[in-house]
Formats: structure tokens, sequence, C-alpha cells
């Protein structure tokens, strides 16, 4: 059961102020032995509680408690999105207690998840113990129903520290799809709290964390699957490209002995780094390796027909891009550049701008007409030309953002720019440099 909420109870404090005040003054009417101050000081008081009352009733009226309470949650929430995009943590739990605690008028807030305490902020948490088993049969019961419970005494909050100060508290479920994953606890020193305000101000904010968790839920599976994809890809070789390099590999041994050991060390290492199973964003220098590794063997195969250059900035070489990004685009621009009877030049890109990265890939073959750059970034079309250009288009937005990806620019006869985008602002792109 909740108490009257707080407007109820100044109501009833002012009514019996008025009572007392206006009694006062009308036997200062009717006796005439008594003061003419006792009069003025009892009309005064009466003036002063009709002003306290036209006050109390303005901050306690329903749409100002709302705002207070609406503004209170929402500052809340921003200041927990950061933690929270962690994920439900001993870390971000306690954070977020302690954040709640500055802007709510309960004496300590908690978090748990379906089985311990998570986080604990406010009196009582030198024994409420962080890590600890769910004690309190209330909290059980609001994860197994997944409805809120109001505890109104000691007893029902299950403390075994005789000393602790918290009398009641309200428990809210944490949900995730639909589902209890834990809950949100304000506690206080006296059942009386224990009204509608702070109730609506519980489940409210209970509904904002719980749908920052699942924000923070899908960041992380859109992450993983961005990894696993990753991984797919380092694990396919163009086999055209593999078929091509052992070739070229085994006409060497005849030719040039030594050239080969040299290319088949290369190839080697070249092969192992497709499969590394490490980081997934590197540096721009290491990819740029990467790519002079790879265009070595197209050298082997094609000689004089094909020349790489560079032109990248310095201050490009340290920012971070996705692995296994760029040679894709060298390698299409040798399979569907190359002209038949003329060398095919390649040049690599890269600048740092103030909001974003541009990486080039710059070929002058024969291009491409403009119903083919149209679809050049429709999902499966490309496939079986090495890696797909949609692919690394899904890569650079999934780690980047919107705005981020492929840029595609071609005419038939005069050659083929491709200009990889990476924006970054704040969070996605100066985090991981």
């Amino acid at each position: 059961m909740m108490v009257p909420n707080r407007s109820t109870m100044i109501d009833v404090v002012l009514a019996s102020a008025v009572i007392v005040l206006s009694t006062v003054t009308f036997a200062s009417l009717a006796v005439p032995y008594l003061s003419r101050w006792v009069l003025l000081i009892a009309l005064g008081g009466l003036v002063a509680v009709a002003l306290i009352m036209v006050t109390a009733r303005f901050l306690t009226r329903p749409d100002h408690l709302r705002a207070r309470q609406s503004h209170a949650a929402l500052e809340i929430a921003s200041q927990t999105l950061v933690y929270l995009r962690q994920g439900l943590t001993v870390q971000s739990a306690g954070a977020v207690c302690r954040i709640a605690l500055d802007y709510t008028e309960a004496a300590a807030v908690a978090i748990t998840d379906t089985e311990r305490v998570l986080g604990f902020a406010g009196m009582g948490q030198d024994h409420h113990a962080v890590g600890g088993p769910i004690i309190t049969r209330g909290t059980k019961e609001a994860i197994a129903s997944d409805e809120y419970r109001i505890l109104e005494s000691r007893e029902e909050i299950g403390c075994p520290e005789a000393t602790c100060p918290l009398r009641a508290a309200i428990v809210v479920p944490l949900e995730m799809r639909d589902r209890p994953v834990g809950t949100l606890k304000f506690y206080y020193t006296t059942p009386r709290m224990l009204n509608e305000t702070h109730v609506t101000m519980a489940q409210g904010l209970a509904r904002l964390l719980s749908t920052q968790l699942e924000l923070s839920e899908l960041e992380r599976q859109t992450q993983l699957a961005t990894k696993m994809e990753l991984k797919a890809l380092q694990s396919q070789i163009n086999p055209h490209f593999l078929f091509n390099t052992i070739n070229t590999i085994a006409s060497l041994i005849r030719t040039d002995p030594q050239h080969a050991r040299e290319l088949l060390r290369e190839f080697a290492t070249f092969y192992r780094r497709t499969l590394e199973s490490g980081d997934d964003l590197i540096t721009l220098e290491r990819e740029l390796e990467y790519v002079r590794s790879y265009f070595r063997f197209e050298k082997a195969r094609f000689g004089d027909r094909v020349e790489l250059s560079e032109r990248v900035s310095p201050e490009a070489l340290g920012q971070q891009v996705p692995a296994f990004i760029v040679q894709p685009l060298v390698e299409n621009a040798i399979q569907h550049g190359m002209p038949p009877a003329r060398l095919l030049r390649i040049e690599l890109g890269a600048e740092a701008k103030s909001d974003r990265i541009v990486v080039t890939v710059r070929d002058d073959g024969v291009g491409m007409d403009s119903e083919t750059v149209a679809r050049a970034l429709e999902p499966g079309f490309g496939a079986g030309l090495g890696i797909a250009l949609k692919n690394v288009d899904d890569r650079l937005k999934g780690h980047f953002g919107p705005g981020s990806g492929l840029q595609i620019e071609s005419r038939e006869d005069d050659g083929t720019l491709v200009s990889l985008v990476l924006l970054k602002p704040a969070e996605t792109f100066a985090e991981r440099s």
C-alpha cells in the first residue's frame, strides 16, 4: 500500500494551520481583552498560509511533478548512456547507481542482474555488498513476474544488518527483448516515501535504462557481425589469383629459381596474414604493406604491364582502417581494368582531412560504363571478381557510420577512381585511433 502523495500531505498540514489561525482570529474579535497584536499576528499568519498554499499547489500540481520527473529521468539517461553501452556489468551498474542517486530522493539505488547485485550507492553501501546474490524476495518476485514490487518494511527488504537504515524500496524490472534481465531498486528510509510520484519515476527510468541496454546489445551484435564478416573475408582468396600465383612461381622455378623462392616465401607470409585472427582495425600503413605484398605477385605475373605508385599523406598512415580493405580494390583494378595492349597504372592515395580520411585507388584502365558504375554496389553484383565492392562498402559503414563508404567514378577507356571515405566523428573513429 502506498502512502498519500506529497501534495495531499501538504494540503492536510496547511488546512490544519488555517483552522488554528482562523480560530485564534475569531477569538481575538470575540474577546475584547485579547491584544490587538494577537489579532494582527493571526491575520498575518492567514496571509502567509494562503501564499504558501498557492506556492505549494504550484510546485505539487501533477504537470509540474511530471515535468520534474521527466527532466530528472532524461538527465540520468543522458549521463548513463556512455556506461550502459558496455552492457549490464559491475562497472556500468555502479556508475548508473551513483548518477541516479544524485537526481532522485532515494536514500540508496541498486541494480541487479537476475542472480546477483551489480551496483549499489547510498545509505547502507557499507554492508550491501556488490557481487553478492540477491537476497530480497521482492526482487526475485519482480524478476519472475516481470512486474514492479513495493517493499514497505525492513523485513521485506531482507537485509540481515540490524542497523541498516533502509526501510522501504521500489523494485522495477529491467528488460531486454521483453524479458527481465535485472532490476532497478530505489531504497528509502521510511515507507512514507512510497508514493505514486516515486513509483512513476522508478518505472520511467527503468524503461529508459532498458532501452539503452537494448541499444548496447544491438551495437554489440553489429560489431560481432562485422568481425565475423571480416574473418570470412580473410579466409577467402580469389581462386584465380591463387592458381595464377602458383603457376607464376612454378614457371619461375626453371627460369629464375632465386626469384621463385622469394615469391614462395612472400606468398606464405601473404596467405598467413589473410588467416590472422588479430584486431579488425589496423593502421593504414600496415594495410598498404599488405597491398604491396599482394602487388608483387601480380607484378611477377604481368611484368611491365602493371605499375603501382603511391601518393599518401604521412598524417594518414597512422589512422585506423578495417583490415583487408584496400587490397580488394587493387585486385579489382587489375582484373577489370587491365587494357589488352598497354600498361595499367594504379595509384594509391590517402589524405587526412579534419572530419574524414579519404583513401583512393585510381587506375587508367578500361573503365566502366555508367550502368555498371550505378550497379557496382548492389548486393551480389561483381561476385567472383575478387571481393565484391559491396562487401567493402558495408564494412566501412559498419565501422564508421552513415556517410562513410565507397564512392566510384569511372568512364569507359578513361579508368576508374574508387574512394574509401572514413568519417571520423568523435566516437567511432577517434576512440579507435
